[in-house]
């Protein structure tokens, strides 16, 4: 963890609840070790979301479908797109997105993004972590002006502050990877970016222009 046990469990004592449905979708996914976002980011989500209104939403990285569920369910009106490729996450995703107003691509990313044209308000980025990168390029120009990027999990527990001989060796292309990604959008003209230590760590990227 990269924050205080005892911090982390007082704030989750001030989360708001989750409908029935998306509370049971939570439990199983993470009885199934299935890789869904933390209960502080789904706060930090619940604040950008009600504040910003976003009407165009884009997440890569469906997973089971629990984040989108969980934006369609405080943004019933917003279009919402999500993109997955792992074809065992795929599986449940179509069974828990049908009949929500989601549109699921299927699909690599790299590749998806790349076909996609217009703009988002917002764009969640919560995919593979060595390829953040990658989708930088296309989600520059994805993401509308005055949208927000919201990318998750970039602070690789904790391992991102130690020097790449500081994490283990399997691990030292993404910890690479990662740190790149973090230097760009922290220094893109035109891009204001903040980290802020919820979750596993989570980059607030506003573009000016």
């Amino acid at each position: 963890m990269i924050v205080n046990e005892l911090i982390t469990g007082y704030l989750a004592s001030l989360s708001h609840d989750l409908p029935p449905a998306l509370e049971d979708l939570k439990n199983r996914a993470r009885k199934e070790q299935v890789p869904i976002i933390r209960d502080d980011m789904l706060e930090l989500i619940r604040f950008l979301l009600l504040k910003e209104k976003p009407k165009t939403i884009l997440e890569i990285g469906t997973a089971v479908g629990f984040s989108a569920l969980f934006m369609k369910s405080l943004l019933p009106e917003a279009e919402i797109t999500t993109v997955e490729k792992v074809e065992m996450r795929l599986k449940e995703a179509r069974k828990n997105l049908a009949g929500s107003g989601i549109r699921l691509i299927e699909g690599d990313a790299g590749e998806v993004l790349s076909g996609l044209s217009g703009t988002y308000d917002m764009i969640f980025l919560d995919a593979a972590k060595g390829q953040y990168g990658k989708f930088l390029p296309d989600i520059k120009r994805l993401l509308a002006r005055g949208g927000i990027l919201l990318s998750d999990n970039v602070l690789l527990e904790g391992s991102i502050a130690k020097s790449r001989f500081g994490v283990e060796r399997r691990d030292r292309t993404i910890h690479e990877r990662m740190r790149e990604f973090l230097r760009e959008i922290t220094h893109t003209e035109g891009f204001l970016t903040v980290i802020l230590p919820v979750g596993d760590g989570a980059a607030l990227t506003y573009k000016e222009a």
